[in-house]
């Protein structure tokens, strides 16, 4: 189905932006895919008992990830926080009535590397402290050693958090399968944060005891997390709903949404995706190398995910920054919203994998005229205070 099709964003004063950055929730994440949209639709009018809708969805969760259990909440955010709050309370019910600021008698320390310490809209580590534990780093920026580790883990510690992204320091930290050891060798649980990844079963082969993914990114549904795992934690994870959780539920829209998501990942022509997005690499490296003052090459994801992007390099010459080229392409008709989380370093990227029909061809024109034009100046004070500055003066 064409983009064009019943777009509500003209009627809502919304610009319909091209999305070449990823599945980035500021940009609404992913394309639901059509079996999850079905799924939503045809639950929304009717009434179910959610605990049994969460069992259902557990049963698939758990065949998807080759983990024992599994429940959808709000986001992965909220799924940290749940899974921290759980190792923390068990399934002790009074305990989870008390977080986050009553933690009397509870395990509440969780170990993470400083260079997993990462931002992705709101700082990782407030998601550990939401449920009231405290965050213990280890290492630090640029390194991370086993006995860091080792001696970071007490009587007070009751999980470990290991952060996957490409936020993260992407050398000198320990890897997760000797992170898991160390860990199971003092009996404590292993959380992952896996918001963005492909694989949905290796983290738990590594040695990981619960693994939270995004519903809403790679597996095209709802916006959602899904926490993952041994079934004991996943359980008193569930159990928060009855405490800190409350405010971080889901509708039965957004479960039977992933449940659907979740089943169409089963089926989806990977290798045909794989080939449309090479397709759309290719055509933009073609237009670029005819560019001067652009160096384009295709990379592949740091984090092992299936899949590559085209790194724009914008030197002096091109009369652009990276920073300003990127605020061009946003501002254009349409805007086309880049990767551009590392502009300073002087590149941005390219993200072939949220295209409609059609705006891989209008991407690469609009990077040809843009590139062509004589306004790189009123783009020249892009960047991060100028987007603090808009923030600051929401919803004006």
């Amino acid at each position: 189905m064409s983009n064009k099709s019943h777009d509500i964003r003209p009627s809502l004063g919304l610009r319909p932006v091209i999305n070449v950055s990823g599945t980035m929730t500021a940009l609404g994440a992913s394309i639901i895919v059509p079996e999850a949209i079905a799924a939503m639709t045809a639950i929304a009018p009717q009434f179910v008992e959610i605990d049994q809708l969460h069992r259902k969805a557990s049963a698939i969760i758990a065949r998807l990830t080759g983990g024992e259990a599994g429940f959808v909440t709000a986001s992965c955010a909220s799924g940290i926080s749940l899974a921290i709050a759980g190792a923390m309370t068990r399934n002790d019910l009074l305990a989870i009535e008390r977080l986050p600021d009553d933690t009397t008698g509870l395990r509440n320390e969780v170990p993470i590397q400083i260079g997993h310490i990462v931002n992705y809209g709101a700082p990782v580590d407030q998601s550990i402290r939401l449920a009231g534990a405290k965050v213990v780093p280890v290492g630090t920026v640029s390194s991370a050693y086993g006995y860091q580790l080792e001696n970071a883990i007490n009587e007070r510690t009751a999980a470990a958090l290991y952060v996957v992204s490409h936020h993260t320091v992407q050398y000198g930290m320990i890897p997760l399968k000797q992170f898991a050891a160390i860990c199971r060798a003092k009996n404590v649980p292993v959380i992952v944060d896996a918001a963005s990844e492909y694989d949905l079963k290796g983290f738990l082969a590594q040695g990981a005891d619960v693994v939270i993914y995004s519903g809403h990114k790679f597996l095209g549904g709802p916006t959602t997390g899904i926490v993952a795992g041994r079934k004991d934690l996943v359980r008193a994870a569930y159990l928060q709903n009855r405490g800190i959780g409350r405010g971080m539920k889901v509708g039965k829209e957004s479960i039977a949404g992933v449940m659907a998501a979740l089943e169409a990942w089963e089926k989806r022509d990977h290798a045909g995706i794989r080939k449309r997005e090479r397709q759309a690499l290719d055509l933009w490296l073609a237009t670029l190398q005819a560019i001067p003052g652009i160096a384009a090459e295709i990379e592949p994801d740091p984090t092992n995910n299936p899949l590559d992007r085209l790194k724009v390099s914008v030197l002096p010459d091109s009369g652009f920054s990276a920073a300003s080229l990127a605020a061009a392409l946003a501002a254009g008709d349409p805007p086309v919203i880049v990767r551009d989380h590392e502009t300073e370093r002087g590149h941005f990227y390219l993200d072939p994998c949220n295209l409609h029909p059609g705006e891989a061809e209008i991407v690469a024109g609009k990077l040809a005229s843009t590139l062509r034009s004589s306004n790189a100046a009123r783009f020249a004070e892009a960047g991060k205070e100028k987007s603090f500055r808009s923030l600051l003066s929401w919803p004006d």
